[in-house]
């Protein structure tokens, strides 16, 4: 299975039965597509835990005043069998601003705002709204 797919799955999962947190596996990659979302205020926080000697993200949801999970939607965009990438000049905003596409570039993993403000293309990893 895809791991930043299953990344996805537990967070909309978890939101979906309005939970606090959620865990999943450790990566670089998937600690990176955190602190993304961390930075765009989709979720509250995500710890680093290691348990028998393996390290699992724990990953702390958002929600509004009425209980309503700050992520509407995530849609992967770049998958194992399909690559998608994109230049600079082709980044269009996400639900007209609202929402962020993480792309990888040659800067790391950033925001299309970022690849926009850099002028750096990449492969489209996700958007979310």
């Amino acid at each position: 299975m895809d791991p930043i797919n299953d990344l996805f799955n537990r967070i909309k999962n978890a939101q979906a039965v309005n939970k606090i947190a959620t865990f999943a596996p450790y990566s670089k990659l998937k600690e990176r597509i955190l602190q993304i979302l961390k930075d765009n205020g989709f979720i509250l926080d995500y710890k680093i835990r290691k348990v028998d000697n393996k390290k699992t993200l724990k990953i702390y949801l958002k929600y509004d005043e009425n209980n309503q999970g700050a992520i509407k939607g995530i849609k992967q965009i770049s998958k194992p069998g399909r690559k998608v990438y994109q230049k600079a000049k082709e980044i269009k905003k996400v639900k007209s601003g609202y929402g962020i596409a993480i792309i990888s570039t040659s800067k790391g993993l950033i925001t299309d705002k970022e690849a926009r403000k850099y002028k750096v293309g990449g492969e489209v990893i996700a958007h979310i709204w």
